[in-house]
């Protein structure tokens, strides 16, 4: 029998990124718009006076954050390779582009090359007279080494803070108040992820990791990276339990407070798969106490093709509820 390889729908491997983020802007015209000298998706009409907002990293995590960026979430994107983070220069210039006089909240997924070079663009925003504040997301409970290393890594919860910091700049909130609430969100949030499969980059039919029938990868990030270990295949609902008990453990969430749940497909996972994946989450936290305040299922943070999911939770408050209800309308999410 031939050997399966992974193969793409692309025309060249160099221009993957240019083509895609052109094809996106021209799909939804009414609500973004590309431009390609740095690979912004900005919204499509910046509010004068509102407090920005900037993101972005390595392309492969689609739909973030392009996605992401419209009415009560970013105002501007910045997009790199696939799984590489933006230049500084790219920050720098989305940085400009997002302020419209009230400063700029920039949000970061904790990894080494985005969090330096989004602090090296807000310095030189600063040395433009932009007012900058930072939030750093590092959800991924699988990354918790103590205070060894560069700790958790960002994952799925950067889209609660996105939607929770984009309401409030909606409202008219400035940047101090959105940034101490959007680590507030950080400081409530953590994700874990596993899979059946690893992806491949655009062009290389090679995957990252390979996995026996009867393996699962527990812990992977969504850059591709192997997990903590592997665990044994199991139906899902037992591999659920394995990544809603330890989140519910460090949070520390009690019987009768409340959560925002997101079950994200990190590529290659099917709507049915995450249905069910669902299902459970809600079985277990409700058999706990806990009640699911709101919930997403869906593709929201991928890892290219990975067959596999992720479960973020967030500890919620009545605020946090009321602001993740306000209106959004965005490419990726709209309410």
């Amino acid at each position: 029998m031939p050997t399966a390889v992974r193969r793409h729908i692309i025309n060249n491997p160099h221009r993957v990124i240019d083509e895609a983020l052109d094809g996106f802007a021209l799909t939804y015209p009414e609500l973004v718009t590309f431009y390609n000298e740095h690979n912004l998706i900005s919204r499509k009409t910046l509010i004068p006076g509102k407090a920005g907002l900037v993101s972005g990293g390595g392309s492969g995590h689609e739909p973030l954050h392009a996605g992401f960026v419209g009415r009560g979430m970013l105002d501007v994107a910045v997009c790199g390779a696939v799984f590489a983070s933006p230049t500084a220069d790219q920050v720098h210039a989305g940085t400009k582009l997002a302020n419209t006089g009230a400063g700029v909240v920039q949000i970061i997924k904790n990894y080494t090359g985005d969090v330096l070079n989004f602090q090296i663009a807000a310095s030189l925003a600063d040395d433009d007279g932009v007012p900058v504040e930072q939030v750093l997301v590092d959800d991924d409970l699988a990354s918790d080494n103590g205070n060894d290393g560069p700790g958790r890594r960002g994952t799925a919860a950067v889209v609660t803070v996105e939607k929770v910091c984009g309401a409030l700049a909606e409202r008219g909130a400035g940047v101090s108040t959105i940034a101490t609430r959007g680590r507030d969100v950080v400081a409530r949030s953590r994700s874990l992820a596993i899979a059946l499969d690893a992806g491949a980059h655009p062009g290389d039919p090679a995957a990252a990791f390979e996995l026996e029938p009867h393996e699962v990868e527990f812990g992977v990030g969504i850059h591709g990276e192997r997990g903590t270990g592997r665990i044994a295949y199991a139906p899902a609902d037992d591999l659920v339990e394995q990544l809603v008990t330890p989140l519910v453990s460090s949070l520390q969430v009690k019987r009768g407070q409340a959560v925002i749940a997101i079950v994200n497909g990190l590529g290659g996972a099917y709507p049915l798969e995450l249905s069910i994946a669902a299902r459970n989450v809600h079985n277990l936290l409700n058999g706990r106490g806990i009640s699911i305040a709101r919930s997403l299922v869906g593709t929201y943070v991928s890892s290219l093709n990975m067959h596999g999911l992720s479960v973020t939770l967030t500890v919620a408050d009545d605020e946090l509820i009321s602001l993740w209800d306000d209106t959004v309308r965005t490419p990726a999410l709209s309410w």
